[in-house]
């Protein structure tokens, strides 16, 4: 019996994402700074930089209280990624990762789930091995044609602009869960613990 999108959502304990071009339009920017080094000698160190949405942000918080863990999983290694990690309190977080499936295996092991309870929101060809084997594969609107042809949902929106959000607001409505956590995220009488939420725009303190 072939399952539907809706079906796989239904079952998802864990979202893991890619970065560069699901959680960021896929622009990367190498900023130049100065650097002065510990014997006064003044050179030039480059500083990568990525823009993130708010709206995947809340949508990790929605995951939160829906009882759905939240992950990254990259090819590149970058601060930025780390601070990101670190704000949003991603429950896993695994950078310089060139074969996917290996934290995938990791996780599983870690958390006692089956592949079918992982979703990959991924973009590009190397996204393609974990999107094959989880139990809901995403496309974000920005993939290339490929990686949307083997989804079994594609984002509305792209990548850098809610495509996280998508995803997660997708699992959680096949959940029944949707409506619960927004009213729970916006219910004064109800207050999330301020760790949970409160980012820090990489203060870590």
């Amino acid at each position: 019996m072939t399952l539907s999108a809706q079906d796989r959502a239904r079952r998802i304990k864990i979202i893991l994402f890619d970065v560069d071009g699901v959680l960021t339009n896929g622009n990367i920017w190498i900023i130049p700074v100065p650097f002065v080094s510990p014997h006064g000698a003044v050179t030039t160190k480059m500083i990568e930089a990525k823009g993130y949405s708010a709206h995947d942000g809340a949508g990790v918080s929605l995951a939160r209280l829906g009882g759905v863990k939240c992950g990254i999983i990259t090819k590149r290694v970058s601060e930025t990624v780390a601070l990101r990690a670190r704000d949003l309190k991603l429950e896993f977080v695994y950078q310089g990762e060139a074969f996917k499936m290996r934290p995938v295996r990791e996780i599983m092991e870690k958390e006692g789930v089956t592949l079918e309870e992982i979703a990959y929101v991924g973009d590009d060809d190397i996204d393609l091995p974990v999107m094959r084997q989880c139990g809901f594969a995403v496309a974000v609107a920005n993939a290339r044609e490929r990686v949307k042809a083997e989804a079994h949902y594609v984002t509305p929106h792209p990548g850098g602009q809610g495509a996280g959000r998508d995803a997660i607001e997708f699992i959680l409505e096949a959940k029944g869960l949707l409506q619960q956590c927004i009213d729970a995220y916006i219910d004064e009488n109800n207050p999330i613990p301020a760790s949970m939420d409160i980012g820090k725009g990489g203060d870590l303190k």
